[in-house]
């Protein structure tokens, strides 16, 4: 069977979805593929994600289901809004807020290539801010039972015009207050951020989220993990188990010369390996960033 990914999807292009018309392809991943669409009701341009049928699976619909269900329960300024969720003959599909604006790994990776070495970082102070939002998001999502567990750059956009970061894709979210019935001894999540005990299939909490935000907080201040060379991410799965807390070559302050170590703790208790050394909330986290922020940027905080 051909790939989600090579496979051409025109015919979908002006088809009708609940109360939106189909306008163009935006973007598509493993599993399904994101149009901008034109909703009539309220005439206004949102998102829409599709799983065509040709390619469902008993694992498959759960996922989708699931990603469209742990979003829609939520509802937070820095959380994608879910509008509707449902199917017609070809597809299933969920409606969701249109972001224009792009991923953090996008604006890590153009900060990477700037011509001056002094400028491939983020600003100190807006990625602070980023990710004190993230992690509000994040404490909101738990407190209603709903672990992300793929928390990554690529995961969080930042909005053009408001710059407020939001975050997307509950693909793989976890909700606690019931359970998964397909695939659950299949480790599902993005190697450099998962947490240990995903690796290990054990019961995970919030804590999972932590190690994942305070790894892409490092990826955001360093613009690059200083991680061991490997090759396929099994590799990198394996060295973590192993490794533990010396997988983390170097400490942010050691890349980003404006970073001290009083980041660099925050930094390394959050990717903490064991769970039991990492902050036991987000919103512990969140408090710590706050402080450091308000220390270090009196003026302008």
């Amino acid at each position: 069977m051909a790939s989600l990914k090579t496979m051409k999807f025109e015919q979908f292009i002006g088809k009708e979805v609940g109360s939106a018309t189909l306008l163009k392809e935006v973007g598509r991943g493993a599993m399904a593929v994101i149009f901008v669409a034109f909703q009539r009701t309220l005439k206004r341009q949102i998102a829409v994600k599709i799983l065509p049928k040709s390619f469902l699976t008993p694992i498959t619909a759960e996922l989708f289901q699931q990603e469209a269900e742990s979003a829609a329960i939520l509802s937070h300024p820095n959380i994608v809004q879910i509008y509707e969720v449902g199917d017609t003959k070809d597809f299933l599909f969920f409606t969701m807020q249109l972001i224009n604006g792009r991923s953090i790994a996008d604006i890590i990776n153009r900060r990477k290539k700037h011509v001056l070495p002094s400028k491939r970082f983020l600003p100190l102070l807006e990625t602070i801010n980023i990710v004190i939002n993230v992690l509000d998001a994040l404490d909101y999502a738990h407190s209603q039972d709903i672990i992300h567990r793929d928390i990554k750059p690529a995961n969080v956009l930042i909005e053009s015009h408001t710059k407020r970061p939001i975050i997307t894709d509950f693909g793989i979210a976890k909700l606690l207050r019931g359970h998964t019935k397909q695939g659950a001894s299949i480790i599902r999540g993005t190697p450099i951020y998962m947490a240990p005990e995903q690796i290990l299939k054990k019961k995970i909490d919030g804590r999972a989220d932590i190690y994942a935000t305070g790894t892409m907080l490092f990826e955001m201040l360093a613009s690059n993990l200083p991680l061991p060379v490997f090759g396929k991410a099994v590799e990198l799965l394996r060295m973590k188990l192993i490794l533990k807390d010396r997988l983390i070559q170097k400490r942010p302050s050691e890349i980003n010369p404006l970073i001290g170590q009083e980041m660099d703790q925050i930094v390394l208790k959050a990717i903490s390996y064991d769970p039991q050394n990492r902050y036991a909330t987000c919103r512990a986290f969140l408090e710590d960033l706050k402080l450091y922020r308000d220390h270090h940027f009196k003026e302008m905080s």
